[in-house]
């Protein structure tokens, strides 16, 4: 009997480990817009598992969407000041920042994005790292939030 030329969804999965990388590569390529700077194939097999059941069967609606993100915000043992969406940026800001004797520039995008130097980052702490080589909080880097005071 001749294997289905059109596999189940189910058997699509199954084989993502045993498909060798240029094809798991031409996968990626057809439902992400880039590729990951690291690479591990158990990820790429992962997302790419969910994106051929997400194709077949519909995606997460909104509304879960949003319950999974509130859920893991009040189980997450990482507790955070404002995020980027708590600024409220209108498209064209720009901020500056002295740095290594020159003054920084970043624009906000319509898409609530960060252009830097040419680039679009998704976050200020991006930037930072961009301009500086280290970690640093973003809107910390700009002025935007006071770094906390601490003492023991």
């Amino acid at each position: 009997m001749n294997a289905p030329s059109n596999p189940t969804v189910a058997a699509q999965v199954a084989g993502l480990p045993s498909l060798p990388m240029k094809e798991l590569w031409a996968l990626w390529d057809r439902y992400f817009p880039r590729r990951p700077n690291k690479t591990n194939r158990a990820y790429l097999e992962a997302r790419i598992a969910y994106k051929l059941q997400e194709e077949a069967y519909g995606g997460l609606s909104a509304a879960t969407k949003e319950r999974l993100i509130a859920i893991g915000r009040k189980h997450s043992k990482i507790k955070s000041g404002p995020t980027r969406s708590e600024f409220h940026f209108a498209p064209g800001t720009t901020l500056i920042r002295e740095w290594g004797d020159r003054d920084h520039q970043v624009t906000v995008t319509a898409e609530g994005r960060f252009e830097y130097a040419g680039q679009t980052y998704k976050s200020l702490s991006a930037v930072a790292r961009q301009i500086t080589g280290a970690h640093w909080s973003g809107p910390l880097f700009f002025g935007l939030r006071k770094a906390v005071e601490t003492t023991r």
